[in-house]
């Protein structure tokens, strides 16, 4: 598999003037079809592994080897560069350092540590909370640490914005910052006004989660300092609700000709490499 030149891509990304929207990706086939319609990059959410892979809400129940797994066979099926939400790297800074040897042995081309205490605590009623910038400081370097491979992006997260407000967000940027990470990934930024704010006062590349229809706009985004912004993970329950409501219809006695649309066969085998496997089939069997 040609990992360094799907990191290399993102770098180039990072390093660029522009602002692109990745797509969400949750299994091989779903990548695949990411990388025919156009986009430049893969983003593998943890809630998007909690649900492909156990069918379960983002409570922190995924392990790191199920999502380093199914990260590998995502990077098996096509050759988009992958960015993943490693949460807060499954533990402390001994686990981060774990989290990012497997994850670069699956091939990711860029991953992000979080500062937000993972999973939620005891008696913490479901409210987020963030870890010590002193500690956050730790995982960013043991992230770093851990890398075998330079052109790795490794991704300083936050949701300070949402949490404790602009400040606090500027803070812990400039600590991740001058830690060595490759990115600043901003979540809970609640509006344009904030964002500048914030990028004014970092120079790191920005990767924007969570952005609202307002801040949508790649131009402004690109000025200020943001190369990749996230447009969330609902094309995963427009999915969800078309495969419900077609075998609904065949549970409700509709014959699968008649279903509606419905992916051509050629559609299929091309997503499949139905070629590839013939042509390969031919040679050596």
């Amino acid at each position: 598999m040609r990992w360094s030149a799907r990191r290399s891509n993102f770098r180039a990304i990072l390093n660029g003037d522009a602002c692109i929207h990745p797509g969400s990706v949750a299994d091989p086939m779903t990548a695949r079809i990411t990388q025919e319609v156009g986009f430049e990059v893969g983003i593998f959410a943890g809630s998007v592994a909690s649900m492909a892979v156990l069918a379960a809400p983002d409570l922190i129940v995924l392990t790191l080897s199920e999502f380093a797994d199914q990260a590998k066979r995502i990077g098996r099926a096509c050759d988009l560069p992958l960015l993943v939400d490693a949460d807060h790297g499954y533990g402390n800074a001994l686990n981060v350092r774990r989290t990012v040897e497997e994850l670069e042995m699956a091939g990711v081309a860029a991953l992000s540590i979080e500062d937000t205490v993972l999973p939620n605590p005891f008696g913490s009623g479901g409210k987020a909370s963030l870890i010590s910038v002193e500690e956050g400081v730790g995982k960013m370097k043991a992230a770093l640490d851990a890398r075998t491979d330079p052109d790795l992006v490794i991704a300083g997260r936050s949701s300070a914005a949402g949490i404790a407000g602009n400040d606090e967000a500027i803070r812990r940027a400039n600590a991740y910052e001058e830690a060595g990470v490759d990115a600043l990934f901003l979540v809970g930024v609640k509006s344009r006004e904030d964002l500048e704010a914030i990028a004014a006062k970092i120079s790191t590349p920005i990767i924007l989660g969570s952005a609202s229809r307002e801040m949508m706009d790649r131009d402004w985004l690109a000025s200020i300092g943001v190369r990749i912004c996230l447009q969330g993970h609902k094309v995963h329950a427009a999915a969800m609700e078309a495969f419900l409501r077609t075998q609904q219809a065949i549970a409700d006695g509709t014959h699968p000709d008649d279903l509606e649309n419905v992916a051509s066969g050629d559609t299929m085998k091309r997503f499949m490499r139905a070629d590839d496997y013939a042509r390969w089939s031919d040679e050596y069997l």
